[in-house]
C-alpha cells in the first residue's frame, strides 16, 4: 500500500455479494461463482473527505473501484495551480495506468469507501476472466466519451450552458433521463471545485447557479441538492445559449 492508502487503514466489511454497486462496476462481469476468488484478492477502505487516495507521479500499484462516496481527480500544472479533470461516484473505476504511476491525483470530496485491487492481481484476473476484461474496455470508453464531453464543456459552450450540461451529467450517471420529466441530484463538492472542473470563476459559477434558479430551470433546496423540475427546458438551455 501506498503512504495515503496506509493513513487509512480501517477495513470497510462490505462482502461482493451486497454490493449495491456491483452492476455498475468492473466486478459485474464476475458471476456469483467466481465472487469468493474476487474477494480473496480485494481490500476495502476508507477515505475522510479531502483525504488523498493517490498523488499524481505516485507508484501505480492499485486500482480502485469507488463503492460509496465521491472522488475528485486533478492534474497539477506547473504553476502550482490544480485542474480538476473529473468527478467519480460509487460504481466508477480508478487507478488504471498506462506506466508504472498514476497519471492524475485523486482525493475523496465526502467520506468514501473503495475496493482496492492490486495491478498485478487485475492482470491476473483479466487473463482468467475474458468477461472483465470486456467490462474494463466498456469502462475505459465510457471514461473517454467523458473526456470529450469535458473538451466541449471547456472549449465551446458559454457559461451558462457549461453549468447546465454539467448537471445533466450528473444526472445522467442515475437516471434514464429519456424516462425521467425531473431529476434531483447530490452535489457534494464544492462551487470551487465546480468552477475548477468547467474552466470557470467561482464567482461566475455562483452567479449562474443564482440565474437559473431565478428563471426556473433549477431548484436549490440546498448548496449540495439541485433540483431539475423540466429536463427537457434544461436539456434545451444547455445546448444553446
Amino acid at each position: 500500500m501506498t503512504d495515503a492508502q496506509d493513513r487509512s487503514s480501517n477495513t470497510v466489511a462490505n462482502a461482493c455479494e451486497r454490493c449495491s454497486v456491483r452492476h455498475r462496476a468492473m466486478c459485474a462481469a464476475v458471476d456469483f461463482d467466481h465472487l469468493g476468488a474476487l474477494e480473496q484478492i480485494v481490500s476495502h477502505r476508507q477515505f475522510a473527505p479531502g483525504q488523498s487516495i493517490f498523488d499524481e507521479s505516485e507508484p501505480a500499484d492499485y486500482v480502485y473501484n469507488v463503492s460509496n462516496g465521491d472522488v475528485r481527480l486533478y492534474k497539477l500544472l506547473a504553476d502550482g495551480r490544480r485542474q480538476i479533470t473529473g468527478f467519480l461516484r460509487p460504481g466508477d473505476f480508478l487507478g488504471l495506468v498506462k506506466q508504472d504511476t498514476y497519471a492524475y491525483g485523486a482525493e475523496a470530496i465526502d467520506a468514501v469507501e473503495l475496493c482496492c485491487m492490486r495491478i498485478v492481481d487485475l492482470e491476473r484476473l483479466l487473463r482468467e476472466m475474458p468477461a472483465v476484461r470486456d467490462r474494463l474496455l466498456d469502462m475505459s470508453r465510457d471514461e473517454l466519451a467523458a473526456a470529450q464531453e469535458q473538451m466541449l464543456l471547456l472549449g465551446r459552450k458559454s457559461a451558462r450552458e457549461k453549468v447546465l450540461s454539467f448537471l445533466l451529467l450528473r444526472a445522467r450517471h442515475d437516471l434514464d433521463l429519456d424516462e425521467a420529466e425531473s431529476a434531483a441530484l447530490d452535489l457534494p463538492m464544492s462551487r470551487s471545485d465546480i468552477a475548477d472542473y468547467l474552466g470557470l470563476t467561482i464567482e461566475t459559477v455562483s452567479r449562474t447557479f443564482t440565474s437559473l434558479k431565478e428563471e426556473g430551470l433549477i431548484d436549490l433546496p440546498s448548496a449540495q441538492h439541485v433540483v431539475l423540475p423540466n429536463i427537457e427546458a434544461v436539456e434545451a438551455a444547455a445546448s444553446a445559449d
